[in-house]
């Protein structure tokens, strides 16, 4: 095992967390305004913060990134290839998530959230970070 002489541990891969929410046949995202993969487009999410419950966490980065207020997150999926993010090798825990009924409003990292029809973003007329297009077809068993 590789140990982390900077913090004295292990090199362990970070703990991230993506709500999936589903609107009748649309689904939320946001595009990242940040590197890596800045003006793509991505279920809203992030990293859990330490001493954080990933079902806090999910909801936490869902409000800061679309102002929406998330409940009954359930586990969907869990995402972890080493490779799917070019900064490290980051983990994230998939959960579907409901929603209020107001209309998102970007905020946080995100420069724009929107809902988007399924079958547009399934088709592939939407940009995708990272392995979201993946995400979204195991979601809808595709």
């Amino acid at each position: 095992m590789v140990t982390c002489d900077e913090c004295n541990g292990w090199l362990n891969p970070a703990l991230a967390v993506d709500a999936a929410v589903q609107r009748g046949e649309e689904i939320l995202l946001i595009q990242r305004k940040f590197p890596p993969m800045a003006g793509y487009w991505a279920l809203p999410g992030g990293f859990v913060e330490r001493d954080e419950d990933p079902l806090i966490a999910v909801l936490r980065e869902l409000e800061e990134e679309t102002g929406l207020i998330g409940t009954n997150p359930e586990l969907l999926m869990v995402m972890g290839d080493p490779k799917r993010d070019p900064r490290k090798h980051i983990v994230s825990v998939v959960y579907a998530v409901t929603v209020n009924e107001g209309e998102p409003n970007a905020g946080d990292d995100a420069a724009d959230a929107r809902f988007w029809p399924l079958q547009e973003v399934l088709a592939g007329a939407v940009p995708l970070a990272g392995d979201h297009m993946q995400i979204i077809k195991n979601w809808f068993n595709q």
